[in-house]
């Protein structure tokens, strides 16, 4: 049963079929109405989530299908110590599809190991969070028209943000990518993910804790909050939180066709003011995932044999 629990589940070729459907059904949204009639989505979120829990939910009911949600993960029978594995197998006698979230690394693929339906992992503690980085791939090549050839600075918590390991696994497959890593050096990116995907495939990087001076090298920015949940003391978090405000006066170092992207949610790492500025497409992106998730709900549907 195929499953997409990291971006690199998909090629580069199923990567741009995806965003080819994506960008289909922002056109032509009603010939996608009655796709996955009679079809079920179960949301499992052990995790709090907003935009990614409903923009899954948003994309089936906008397929024609059903959603079965559990509202958190103390609402379910894990509270009660049910394992992962049966959880899945559970699930699978219900829904035709698993989106799941949890902040425990790999058990969305424990899951789809023990599900008889596809599962895509909506996030798993600072490991992986695929569907993001489909969102921030559909959200590039609408605004930037390529995927190649580009800078992309990732700034804030790059030890502990899935978004951005996901994103950096996803763009050094492209030609021409290059990355800035911006943060404190309290988190910056793990060596693992350096040695493993940037030295491995010779991608270019340069590392540094000044976010001004990267900037004017960008073609995109892509912030993240650092994340309270995953630190082991409020006293670190506090220290760290505001490393990086950016503000309309900071991004005046920016190229005009610059664009900012953030998985959100944001707390105060992008001043509300810079909401404005055109080179903003946060809040596009957010709605880019609910298409990109249409598209993926229907690929892994398709080939499950289900619709």
């Amino acid at each position: 049963m195929r499953s997409v629990i990291r971006i690199t589940d998909l090629d580069l070729a199923e990567i741009d079929e995806l965003i080819a459907v994506a960008n289909d059904i922002i056109e032509s949204p009603a010939k996608y109405a009655h796709a996955c009639d009679g079809k079920k989505l179960a949301t499992l979120f052990f995790e709090p989530s907003t935009r990614t829990r409903l923009s899954f939910e948003a994309a089936m009911y906008e397929l024609g299908g059903h959603v079965l949600s559990v509202p958190d993960g103390g609402a379910s029978s894990a509270a009660k110590g049910e394992s992962v594995a049966d959880t899945a197998k559970t699930v699978s006698c219900y829904a035709d599809i698993i989106a799941m979230r949890h902040p425990k690394e790999g058990a969305p693929y424990v899951a789809s190991v023990n599900a008889t339906v596809p599962v895509i992992n909506a996030g798993d503690g600072g490991h992986n969070h695929p569907t993001q980085t489909l969102t921030d791939l559909l959200t590039i090549q609408r605004e930037k028209g390529r995927l190649d050839k580009l800078t992309v600075g990732v700034c804030g918590d790059l030890k502990f943000g899935r978004t951005v390991h996901s994103l950096i696994e996803a763009m050094s497959r492209y030609e021409g990518v290059s990355f800035q890593l911006i943060s404190p050096e309290e988190l910056k990116l793990p060596s693992y993910v350096k040695k493993d995907i940037l030295q491995a495939k010779g991608v270019p990087y340069e590392q540094t804790t000044d976010l001004e001076a990267a900037l004017p090298k960008l073609d995109i920015l892509y912030m993240t909050r650092v994340q309270r949940e995953r630190f082991f003391n409020e006293e670190d978090y506090l220290r760290l939180k505001d490393s990086y405000i950016l503000t309309p006066e900071r991004l005046q170092k920016a190229r005009e066709d610059m664009i900012i992207l953030h998985p959100l949610p944001r707390v105060n790492e992008i001043s509300v003011a810079v909401d404005a500025d055109p080179r903003a497409c946060y809040f596009k992106q957010v709605l880019n995932g609910k298409y990109i998730r249409m598209a993926l709900i229907l690929k892994l549907l398709k080939e499950a044999g289900t619709i």
